[in-house]
């Protein structure tokens, strides 16, 4: 029976993955053996030795201490793309209400007063003040694509803007689900000085913190838009608000409202809306129940932050799954204790993905305490689990 502690509501649908036969899922639960977690913050958590992995319903981790986790071996998963839809159709919505000035408009319906004939002769006489653009011909830049950014990039294409983006790290997979006519630029600053909008879709660390800033925004177009629906302190929101008072940008929409930008006539601020619809989270539970149950079972490890994906068949025996800093002479020394236990490998993988390899070992036969004990004594080993087959 694993246990499953969850710190934030995780979709329903999500932890019907996870079967009441072998699984026992609660907010406050003992000794658990992974955590499912959304919003809440975990650094300051005390995180029980029996957690082996901890799933981040969601793609952002900053608010699980990763590299501690790392130390201890707990792999840490995420859910990358499972909520893309949703943030796609948000900065969508986000660019039509910067070009149309729709917030402006709506405040302003909202504040008129009397007959109806006085309500139309004074919308007639103000409408004028929130005329806004169309996007078609535009030029949207997208910084970052991943599975939100390409999303984001497709559906601009299919309004009729023209769409550059920027990512030095995009995968083989992303690139073919592009559209042919999406630009690449080589830098961040060609991107901008050819962008009416632009998004971002990046992780927040120290490369991308204040990525925007007031040398940056000085490079785009007068009139730009900025978008922000992926990390607050990627822009500087202080340059930011300079630019829109000098008039150079034109409006800044993001989902981090602070005292600085929240009453701001030129800032649209939502409240964390990306992620905020049923079938994001869903997704998300889904995907993060699915990896998290098939490393516990199985040591598989799909879409971790932390670790190698590392993905062995069943072959019906005993499987050893192993976690130890990537140094030389682990898999020999693990190895050499399972053979001086007479036990007979059937199979084998090992992965390794900067500090932390794993490797998955299919036996003949179960191990006994003893060997498991002197697995673990092994100079950096982390973890040694034995799965039933």
């Amino acid at each position: 029976m694993f246990k499953i502690q969850t710190l934030n509501n995780i979709s329903v649908v999500g932890l019907e993955r996870l079967p009441r036969a072998s699984y026992e899922v609660a907010s406050e639960i003992s000794h658990p053996d992974a955590i499912l977690v959304r919003s809440a913050k975990m650094h300051d958590m005390e995180i029980p030795e029996t957690v082996q992995a901890i799933g981040r319903a969601g793609a952002g981790t900053n608010n699980v201490p990763v590299a501690a986790m790392t130390a201890r071996g707990v792999a840490v998963f995420n859910a990358p793309g499972a909520n893309a839809n949703a943030v796609k159709e948000l900065v969508i919505a986000g660019m039509l209400m910067s070009a149309r000035n729709i917030p402006q408009a709506w405040h302003f319906a909202r504040g008129l007063s009397g007959e109806d004939a006085a309500i139309n002769e004074a919308v007639e006489s103000g409408k004028k003040q929130f005329g806004g653009f169309e996007l078609p011909g535009r030029t949207l830049g997208v910084v970052g694509l991943g599975a939100i950014g390409v999303k984001v990039a497709n559906t601009a294409r299919a309004l009729g803007m023209h769409v550059v983006g920027y990512d030095p790290s995009i995968t083989v997979n992303h690139a073919w689900q592009l559209e042919r006519d999406v630009q690449a630029t080589l830098s961040i600053d060609d991107l901008l000085s050819r962008s009416d909008f632009v998004t971002f879709h990046v992780p927040l660390n120290d490369q991308t913190r204040h990525m925007i800033n007031a040398d940056r925004i000085r490079i785009l177009p007068k009139g730009a838009v900025l978008l922000n629906f992926s990390r607050s302190g990627i822009i500087d929101d202080d340059a930011v608000v300079t630019a829109l008072d000098q008039g150079h940008l034109y409006a800044y929409c993001c989902d981090f409202p602070s005292n600085l930008l929240k009453d701001h006539p030129r800032v649209i601020t939502l409240p964390h809306l990306g992620a905020s619809t049923k079938e994001a989270e869903d997704n998300c539970a889904i995907m993060v129940a699915d990896q998290v149950r098939d490393y516990l079972e199985n040591g598989n490890v799909s879409n971790s932050v932390n670790f190698p994906e590392i993905s062995l068949p069943r072959n019906g025996g005993v499987r050893l799954a192993v976690v130890n800093s990537n140094v030389p002479n682990m898999v020999g020394q693990i190895s050499t204790d399972l053979a001086n236990a007479g036990l007979n490998i059937i199979d084998m993988l090992n992965r390794s993905r900067g500090d932390i390899a794993v490797t998955l070992i299919d036996l003949d036969q179960s191990c006994s305490d003893a060997t498991l004990a002197q697995l673990r004594g092994i100079e950096g080993v982390l973890s040694v689990r034995c799965l039933d087959g």
